[in-house]
């Protein structure tokens, strides 16, 4: 909810400024939601009703949960960029865009599935579309709006061959019998989502304690930035550290990341690895990243050299021509902070595209 809240914002500014520099932090607790952070922009946001709009939809609406959209506190706390950062991030004839922080980000891709994600994540991520599908669909009319999912997938040489253990735990209405809970799931979503995977010995868990009423800002206070790894590869590739939610795409926690996933997938689209994970490091206020890694973990079928040399001569890291390449000046950014940053089939998802594939595969003489 709190990266939803925070792009949510950053869409509304982009709308009207793309140019907009936005790094937005939201914090949720039991009645209250609290924004803060930097903004600046010629545009103009009324976080109201940007931020009650988003706890509506997500399915907060009764005030029973303890928070919702009508009887929740909002309280903003913004200010405008820095301007030692903006110095460094700013365009001019003398200066070239550079970096909004230091930092390392990583992309990475594999064969394990269509869309050259790990499955476990891939899983996870349909599994929580599914549990927001039935409840807001009326499949299962007593789910409340909180809810997570875990696969974990057993692999036979590395490779998957059945899910071994599905946990979810899902937010109910009151005087629900656990084990009806436990039926409607396991067939209206575990079941059509893990297909083929799941089998007769795979292992169920479904609302641990046996019972999960209280749900949501109520019980557990959230933050901005909270669930990095889940919106990325789910702890199979690395992770730099920082959060993307609430940042415009100046910042290379953010693009950064959306590139080095674009590029470790077209590698692996071309034929080029059956794995690659990208690494590039930046320092604030400079142009070219310090350094550009890349591990295909023995997979590759050229030399990595040649894999290094492929990407240098066909990519740049520089931060505006990240944003340029991958069309980031856009309101796109609230849909991205919930199911997954990468394994999208949206065409608004540039950095899942592989139209760069043929291109490397040519020229790798594959």
């Amino acid at each position: 909810m709190c990266d939803q809240i925070s792009d949510a914002i950053l869409d509304e500014l982009l709308k009207q400024d793309k140019h907009s520099r936005v790094a937005v932090e939201t914090a949720v607790t039991v009645g209250l939601v609290a924004v803060m952070g930097e903004i600046t922009t010629k545009g103009y946001v009324e976080f109201q009703k940007v931020i009650r709009n988003v706890i509506k939809e997500i399915g907060y609406n009764k005030p029973e949960y303890l928070f919702d959209y009508r009887g929740s506190g909002v309280i903003a706390s913004i200010t405008e960029q820095s301007p030692d950062i903006a110095q460094g991030v700013n365009t001019s004839a003398e200066h070239e865009q550079g970096a909004g922080d230091q930092g390392i980000m990583f992309g990475y891709a594999c064969r394990e599935t269509p869309e050259l994600m790990p499955l476990p994540i891939m899983l996870a991520h349909k599994l929580a579309q599914r549990l927001a599908e039935v409840r807001k669909n009326s499949t299962i009319a007593y789910l409340r709006p909180d809810g997570k999912t875990q696969v974990t997938i057993e692999y036979v040489d590395h490779k998957p061959v059945r899910v071994h253990t599905v946990v979810i735990a899902a937010q109910h209405d009151p005087d629900v019998p656990n084990e009806k809970i436990k039926s409607d799931i396991l067939e209206h979503v575990i079941k059509p989502v893990c297909g083929q995977w799941f089998d007769g010995k795979t292992i169920v868990h479904i609302n641990g304690t046996g019972k999960f009423v209280l749900g949501g800002p109520a019980a557990d206070t959230g933050v901005t930035g909270r669930k990095i790894i889940i919106d990325t590869y789910g702890g199979r590739g690395h992770h730099g550290g920082g959060a993307f939610s609430g940042k415009d795409p100046s910042k290379v926690d953010r693009s950064g990341a959306y590139m080095a996933r674009y590029v470790a997938k077209n590698i692996v689209a071309a034929g080029i690895a059956d794995e690659c994970e990208v690494q590039i490091s930046f320092v604030i206020g400079v142009a070219k990243p310090l350094s550009v890694f890349v591990d295909t973990r023995g997979t590759e079928k050229i030399p990595t050299e040649k894999i290094e040399k492929l990407i240098a001569e066909n990519f740049s890291f520089k931060p505006a021509d990240m944003i340029k390449k991958l069309d980031l000046l856009r309101p796109i950014y609230r849909k991205t902070a919930a199911y997954g940053h990468f394994g999208r089939e949206d065409p608004d998802f540039t950095w899942e595209k592989t139209d760069m594939a043929d291109k490397l595969r040519k020229e790798a003489g594959l």
